[in-house]
């Protein structure tokens, strides 16, 4: 079981439901650690046109069997998201969460060509 199974690759995920349901996210996990993002399409309540944020926050994974694995990470706008992703079956079920708030989310995930490769 490798303990970090996104480092070095860029993982697309859509959402299903949830505030954020039609909604495609970006996530290119670093070499070093960080995770940098950005929204594909869907409605873009952070003014961040589709771009990649500078943001670039830790991340930590958490690895449940072979196909099965977490990530979380805090974002500077204060919101955590941790997911769970099943590489099997390629759902990812999502919480996002700050001090006010806490939503569920479910979806599908793919592994794509990390952004350097394009």
């Amino acid at each position: 079981m490798t303990t970090d199974p996104v480092r070095g690759k860029t993982l697309r995920w859509s959402y299903e439901d949830g505030p954020t349901a039609g909604t495609t996210f970006e996530h290119d996990f670093g070499e070093d650690g960080r995770v940098q993002y950005r929204m594909v399409d869907g409605a873009d309540t952070s003014g961040g046109n589709g771009s990649m944020k500078n943001e670039r926050p830790k991340y930590v994974v958490a690895p449940i069997n072979d196909d099965v694995f977490a990530i979380s990470y805090l974002a500077p706008s204060g919101f955590t998201l941790t997911s769970v992703l099943d590489a099997e079956t390629g759902s990812v079920v999502s919480f996002a969460s700050n001090e006010k708030s806490l939503v569920v989310q479910h979806g599908t995930f793919e592994v794509r060509e990390p952004a350097s490769q394009r």
